[in-house]
C-alpha cells in the first residue's frame, strides 16, 4: 500500500473516532472513567497476579479496596468540603468587593494605591465593580451549570456503579486485550508502532500515575495548613488547589490568589498571618518542584507545560468532563507522534537535500541447466 493510502486511512479512523467521542460524549464519559481507572490500578493488580494470586482474583481485591478507600474518603471530606464550597462562593462577591474597598478608599493603609495612580482611580474602580460582578456572575453560573448539567447528564448511578463494573472487566482482561490489539497491527511495522505504543505509555504513566499522587498530596496539604492557619475556606480553597496542580502554573497561582485574597480581607492589617498564607503556597511549590515531581513524575513525560494547557482547553471546550480525562492521554500520544514524525524528517532526504540512492538492479537469474542435456 502506498504512504498516501496509509496516511488517507489513518486520518479516516482518527476522524471518524474523534466524530464518535462528539456524538456520544454524553455517554462515554463512565465507560472512559473506567478504562481510566483500570489503567491506574493495573500496576497493582499485575503486582498482585506475580506473586501468585489469580488476575480475576487481584483485580476484584483491587477493585474492592479502591472503592472501599475511596468512599471513606468522602464521608470524611465531602461534609466539610461541601459546607465549606457552598459558604465560599455566597460569600466570595463580598469578599471581592470588600478587597477592592480596601485598596481604593482613602482612609485605609493602601490609600498609596489612589495616590499612585491619581485621576484615573474613578474609572478604574468603575471597571474594577463590573470585573467583579461580572466574575462573580460567572463563577455562580459556572457552578450551577456543572452541578445541574452534571446531573442531566452524568446520573450518579453510572459513576459510582458502571464505573467500577468497567473497570473490573477491563482489569480481568487486560493481558488478553493486549494481545489481540498487537495481533492487529500491520506486520510489516509492528516493530515500529510498539516502540511507539511504549513511548506512549511511558508519558502517560508518568504524568496521570505520577501527577495525580503529587495532586493528593499538595492537596491535604494545603488544606490541613490553611485550615490549620485559621483561614476561612482554608480546607476547599487547598484542596481545590492541590487538585488542579496538574495544570502547569493555573493550580498553584489560582490557590495563591484566593488564599492571599481572603487572608488580607481577614486578617488586615496583620501581616505576619498573611505572609504565613503565601508561606504555605511558598513551601508547598518548593516540595512539588524538588521533591514529588522529581520522584513521582519524573522527567521522562515529554509534556510541555503549554501543549498540555492548550490540550485540556480544547478538549474541555469541545467534549467537556469527558475532554478533560481525554487531554492528558491524548496529548502524551500526539507529542511522542510528533517527536517521531520530526525525527523522521530530519533523516529524510528532504530535509538532507540528498538523494535517495537509487534502486540497484536485481541479481542475475543463474541458467537452470536442461535436464534433456544430462
Amino acid at each position: 500500500m502506498a504512504w498516501h493510502k496509509q496516511v488517507t486511512f489513518w486520518v479516516s479512523v482518527l476522524a471518524a473516532f474523534v466524530l464518535m467521542a462528539w456524538l456520544l460524549s454524553s455517554v462515554l464519559l463512565p465507560f472512559v472513567a473506567g478504562l481510566a481507572l483500570a489503567y491506574f490500578l493495573n500496576p497493582v493488580t499485575t503486582r498482585l497476579e506475580g506473586w501468585g494470586v489469580n488476575r480475576l482474583l487481584a483485580s476484584l481485591v483491587t477493585i474492592a479496596l479502591t472503592l472501599l478507600v475511596g468512599i471513606m474518603l468522602l464521608l470524611l471530606v465531602l461534609p466539610i468540603f461541601g459546607a465549606q464550597l457552598a459558604a465560599f462562593v455566597q460569600r466570595l462577591p463580598e469578599y471581592i468587593v470588600k478587597l477592592q474597598n480596601m485598596l481604593a478608599s482613602e482612609g485605609s493603609r493602601a490609600s498609596w494605591l489612589r495616590d499612585f495612580i491619581g485621576d484615573r482611580m474613578p474609572n478604574i474602580q468603575q471597571g474594577l465593580n463590573d470585573l467583579v460582578s461580572q466574575g462573580a456572575s460567572y463563577i455562580l453560573t459556572l457552578l450551577q451549570g456543572l452541578w445541574t448539567g452534571g446531573q442531566a447528564l452524568i446520573s450518579l448511578f453510572s459513576l459510582l456503579v458502571i464505573t467500577p463494573v468497567v473497570a473490573f472487566y477491563i482489569l480481568n482482561d487486560w493481558n488478553h486485550m493486549v494481545v489481540k490489539v498487537d495481533g492487529w497491527l500491520p506486520v510489516k511495522h509492528r516493530g515500529v508502532v510498539r516502540g511507539l505504543a511504549e513511548q506512549m505509555d511511558r508519558a502517560i504513566a508518568g504524568f496521570v500515575r505520577g501527577q495525580s499522587l503529587v495532586c493528593l498530596i499538595l492537596g491535604s496539604f494545603y488544606a490541613i495548613s490553611l485550615t490549620m492557619a485559621g483561614l476561612n475556606f482554608g480546607f476547599v480553597i487547598g484542596f481545590v488547589s492541590g487538585i488542579i496542580t496538574f495544570i502547569p502554573y493555573v493550580g498553584s497561582l489560582t490557590g495563591l490568589v484566593l488564599a492571599a485574597g481572603v487572608a488580607i480581607v481577614q486578617f488586615f492589617p496583620d501581616y505576619s498571618m498573611i505572609a504565613i498564607i503565601i508561606g504555605i503556597f511558598v513551601f508547598g511549590q518548593f516540595i512539588e518542584g524538588y521533591i514529588l515531581s522529581p520522584k513521582l513524575v519524573g522527567d521522562s513525560v515529554g509534556l510541555h507545560p503549554v501543549w498540555l494547557m492548550f490540550a485540556l482547553l480544547a478538549f474541555g471546550y469541545l467534549l467537556g468532563f469527558l475532554g478533560l480525562l481525554l487531554a492528558v492521554p491524548l496529548a502524551a500520544a500526539v507529542g511522542v507522534l510528533v517527536r517521531f514524525a520530526i525525527t523522521r524528517y530530519l533523516e529524510s532526504p528532504l530535509y538532507t537535500g540528498e538523494e535517495e540512492p537509487s534502486a540497484l538492479p536485481p541479481p542475475p537469474i543463474a541458467a537452470i541447466p536442461d535436464s534433456r542435456n544430462r
